[in-house]
């Protein structure tokens, strides 16, 4: 098939991330450790990670332009964590480096797939609001902001209204989970927090992912917080997008999981490629959800990010997902 000259144009914008990177310690367990408690597990694994860096990575594996502000520590965690990256074709010529440790995340991985993770910040703590935005001195308008929280809140306030004035388009993923002010949710076009997130959000406990008119309802709350699109992702139960005038829900792909590290990065780096090439929302919401069905399916942060063709291939053998107007 013939892209459009407009479709051309689109992939020709910018993905913008600013946030962490690091190297992800992995060890597998049959289940997570009581306090106290030590448990025999499998091999460890060192594998790069930080959600700002898996975010980056994921836009690049998909062929979108991909552009990653952020630090990194003068250890020897420092060229591994960014090997990944340089070789998926990230531009880190705004990557600094700082003296000490680079990021870290121990993580645990459940059997079923489902992990524990301990961060220690290292060199993320030190971005600047400054940096952040001199990051985005080359953005536009049509190119893309993403955002996590793993770098200081004063470095993501100040992107966002950088990016928002320079005619961005911006994407928050508020993990870890936090409450947030209103002058940085205001600056938000699409929130994309999970079931824990969303109740950290509102001061609530977490909603039953299996009950949609509870999901519609803890979308358009956090609709009214400021941001102009909500996308709450359901794990298995698939995802709920809420706008100022419709919501949908999509589901799930089938597929057996074993790890979910990176999930979350993978779908918010899909949806932003998915987002800049112009596509319609349903359409951004089933290929990032495409691609995270793919990386849970795998083991490790960066290691578990498909490439384009593999998503592409996916949507291609998959039954398509249902999407239901609510």
């Amino acid at each position: 098939m013939t892209m459009s000259a407009d479709t051309v144009e689109a992939r020709k914008r910018v993905v913008y991330t600013v946030g962490s990177i690091g190297l992800d310690l992995v060890v597998g367990a049959a289940r997570f450790p009581g306090p106290g408690e030590t448990l025999q597990g499998g091999s460890l694994e060192m594998v790069p990670g930080g959600k700002g860096a898996n975010q980056a990575c994921t836009v690049a594996r998909l062929e979108a332009r991909s552009v990653l502000c952020g630090g990194v520590g003068d250890d020897v965690f420092a060229g591994p964590a960014l090997e990944v990256l340089r070789a998926a074709g990230v531009d880190t010529h705004r990557v600094r480096t700082y003296p000490g440790a680079t990021g870290t995340a121990v993580i645990l991985v459940r059997d079923d797939g489902e992990n524990s993770i301990v961060i220690s910040a290292g060199a993320n703590a030190h971005l600047s609001a400054e940096q952040a935005c001199d990051a985005l001195r080359e953005a536009g308008s049509g190119d893309v902001l993403l955002l996590q929280l793993e770098v200081p809140l004063a470095a993501v306030i100040a992107a966002a209204a950088q990016a928002r004035e320079l005619g961005c388009t911006v994407f928050l993923d508020p993990a870890p989970a936090q409450p947030l002010p209103a002058e940085l949710l205001r600056q938000v076009h699409l929130l994309t927090p999970n079931q824990t997130e969303a109740a950290m959000l509102l001061r609530r406990e977490p909603i039953e992912t299996t009950d949609l008119r509870a999901v519609l309802e803890a979308a358009n709350a956090l609709l009214a917080t400021g941001p102009e699109m909500v996308a709450l992702k359901l794990g298995g139960d698939g995802c709920l997008l809420r706008t100022r005038d419709a919501a949908f829900h999509v589901s799930a792909f089938a597929v057996q999981p074993v790890d979910t590290t990176a999930a979350g990065d993978t779908f918010s780096g899909a949806f932003a490629v998915a987002f800049s090439e112009g596509r319609a929302l349903a359409d951004c919401v089933v290929f990032a959800s495409a691609a995270a069905a793919i990386s849970v399916t795998r083991r490790g942060a960066q290691s578990s990010i498909p490439t384009r063709a593999e998503v592409d291939a996916f949507l291609a053998a998959q039954p398509a997902p249902r999407v239901t107007r609510l």
